[in-house]
């Protein structure tokens, strides 16, 4: 099968380099052949020109569309380019590629049309389990998902997941933008496709800052939660339409 590793990239100068080291690395000592693309989000420090500079395969956008935007450039590129499975990869250094055939095994086994990667699922499989306050907010969004979609995600915001061919072609033609990773979900439930969790392993961020804020939790959690009824409502009344 042809894998794919779509990595967005927003001022990742201490981390890039690294992050496609280690996916070379995986792939020789593994004797794979797992690909990769580096979506650089506009970035205004060198993540450009250290992508440039290694020869790294990076798609550049002039400019900075956003986590949403970077990813779904990712799954237009698997889409055209006819990969078999399209993983979400951060390029800050927080995941781990030796999860990745984990993680591709539902997919392949033909029993999940996504799969997250979670460090909720099985506690003792990370050591890093972030914050408090995103752990809190992590559970809130996963209680109105289950409320409204019939199905407990345990982490919703992990941006470490898996896609079929099938959901590649969806995202690349749709794909949420504001909150991308709970409306992806709902948008992908709602439609009756088959997700499943797996434990995985997470790092902290190796270097840089990341690009969530949650100095405003309250505010940010009303407005997934919003986005998340209102997506509920709307991909049901499109499901209907077709």
């Amino acid at each position: 099968m042809k894998i794919l590793l779509i990595i967005p990239a927003y001022n990742e100068e201490e981390n890039i380099l690294n992050t496609c080291i280690n996916i070379d690395q995986y792939n020789k000592n593994n004797n794979k052949n797992i690909e990769y693309v580096v979506i650089n989000d506009g970035s205004t420090d060198n993540t450009l020109k250290i992508l440039r500079e290694n020869k790294l395969n990076h798609v550049n956008l002039i400019k900075n569309l956003g986590i949403g935007g970077a990813v779904q450039t990712g799954y237009k590129y698997a889409y055209e380019n006819g990969y078999d499975i399209a993983i979400q990869f951060d390029g800050d250094g927080q995941h781990d590629v030796n999860y990745v055939e984990k993680i591709c095994k539902p997919i392949i086994d033909g029993q999940a049309d996504m799969v997250i990667g979670t460090r909720y699922l099985d506690k003792t499989e990370s050591k890093f389990q972030s914050t408090f306050m995103r752990r809190l907010g992590s559970n809130i969004i996963s209680f109105f998902i289950r409320l409204f979609c019939g199905k407990k995600i345990t982490d919703p915001t992990s941006g470490f997941r898996a896609a079929n061919k099938l959901v590649i072609e969806k995202f690349a033609k749709e794909y949420p933008t504001e909150y991308p990773e709970p409306e992806s979900t709902v948008q992908l439930l709602v439609n009756k496709n088959r997700i499943m969790e797996v434990p995985v392993s997470m790092n902290e961020r190796a270097g840089g800052v990341s690009s969530i804020r949650f100095g405003k939790t309250v505010d940010y959690m009303v407005k997934v939660v919003l986005a998340i009824i209102i997506d509920s409502i709307s991909f049901r009344r499109k499901r209907r339409k077709k």
